[in-house]
């Protein structure tokens, strides 16, 4: 299913955001942040604020994801294999994860700002059964890879694999878990997979619009102890997510900015 093409989002624009109350304008900007203020006095809070960037380089993230004149955001191309995949010219990012989880949605909503560009969104779970490459002006490449578990397509380990070990450019991996149910074993597959490879990656918590505050905050510190005592190669922030309400997508937007050179001013441990 091809999206409607049409005007952005409510609150998919920063400038909407700033016009918010200053509680609500947290929630959206730094939902993290908003739910850290519930734990328990004396909790350490400093995985929740490692990327923490100002409103200049947010600004400035959100302009690389809105597509002008001399700035074309738009869908390559798709591929079954490494050898149908474009060029690998320029810095890359892929988002992986369970199908049904709403990779689609959140690469939707990340490119809310240019509603021209065609993103593909199953009704489906497992549907997508190709890497779907999108190039962002001259500044970066995004791919959205095939879903994995339920239904995913029979050779997804060995497209996925040969993407992680051969893609030269691949500066980050944002690997996606549903907010709501948490860590499933699939995950773990996954997760042993980039950690086997070496690779750089980061967790994206999604659909927290769905979850109540007292499962998010369980889900999101059950998942930083085992990115804390178990992983090496996932940064130690999580990235929380609402395709629906663009809650942490402004951060998302910014992290992928600067993961790809593209801040090279803003700093993440």
């Amino acid at each position: 299913m091809l999206l409607p093409r049409g005007s952005p989002p409510p609150l998919s624009a920063l400038s909407q955001v700033l016009r918010l109350e200053r509680s609500r304008r947290t929630a959206v900007v730094f939902p993290l942040q908003k739910l850290a203020r519930y734990l328990a006095p004396g909790a350490d809070t400093e995985r929740f604020r490692l990327f923490q960037p100002g409103l200049a380089a947010l600004q400035q993230a959100e302009e690389l994801f809105r597509a002008g004149r001399h700035h074309a955001i738009r869908y390559v191309s798709s591929a079954v294999r490494m050898d149908h995949a474009p060029p690998a010219a320029l810095p890359e990012v892929c988002f992986i994860g369970r199908s049904n989880v709403g990779k689609s949605s959140l690469i939707r909503a990340l490119f809310s700002l240019s509603p021209e560009v065609e993103v593909r969104v199953s009704k489906t779970p497992g549907h997508t059964k190709k890497m779907n490459f999108f190039k962002v002006g001259k500044y970066f490449t995004l791919v959205d890879m095939p879903g994995y578990g339920y239904r995913a397509p029979q050779d997804f380990v060995e497209m996925v694999e040969a993407y992680l070990q051969e893609r030269s450019n691949l500066k980050r991996t944002f690997l996606l878990v549903d907010g709501v149910v948490g860590l499933q074993k699939t995950d773990h597959i996954a997760v042993e997979m980039l950690e086997e490879f070496g690779m750089p990656y980061v967790m994206v918590l999604t659909k927290i619009d769905r979850a109540s505050r007292g499962l998010l905050l369980k889900n999101v510190l059950e998942i930083q102890e085992f990115v804390k005592e178990k992983t090496q190669g996932c940064f130690p922030q999580l990235f929380l997510v609402s395709s629906l309400e663009f809650s942490g997508v402004h951060l998302l937007r910014c992290f992928v900015a600067h993961v790809t050179g593209n801040l090279p001013t803003v700093e993440a441990s």
